[in-house]
């Protein structure tokens, strides 16, 4: 990733550390993801947890880019921060686009978010998230 051409493009703004920032969207993304999978999960509240955990994975990622000293000036860049850190399962960041496409559908459309599609962003947090979280504590501790 060229990370000059996003500048220039305006995708991402070079930008000084904030420690406090990134411990407030990290500590965010944890605490939020955690308050909505401990709510039993139906189809009336599919789509509030998925826009939920949606959110926390795009905080994560914004933080991944704010430690290297960037702010991204979008969503899709910020979930784009994700992919700067090293997984375990890196294929499992495929699924980014799918998540951003049915938040959008939900966000802009007035779509209903499916009680299947909220299964599949929940795995995805429970294989890659709570990896992302403890890489992202480890960075700022």
């Amino acid at each position: 990733m060229d990370l000059d051409l996003l500048v220039k493009a305006r995708i991402l703004r070079k930008k000084s550390y904030e420690l406090s920032k990134i411990k407030s969207l990290v500590l965010s993304a944890k605490e939020d993801s955690e308050v909505v999978l401990s709510i039993q999960l139906n189809d009336k509240n599919a789509t509030v947890v998925f826009r939920t955990i949606y959110e926390s994975i795009r905080q994560l990622g914004e933080a991944k880019w704010n430690l290297l000293g960037y702010e991204p000036l979008n969503h899709e860049i910020s979930l784009d921060g994700l992919k700067q850190i090293k997984l375990e399962n890196t294929l499992q960041l495929n699924f980014l686009e799918r998540f951003k496409k049915i938040r959008n559908d939900a966000n802009y459309n007035g779509f209903r978010i499916t009680l299947n599609q909220t299964k599949e962003i929940i795995d995805f947090w429970n294989k890659c998230g709570k990896e992302v979280l403890v890489i992202l504590q480890k960075e700022i501790n």
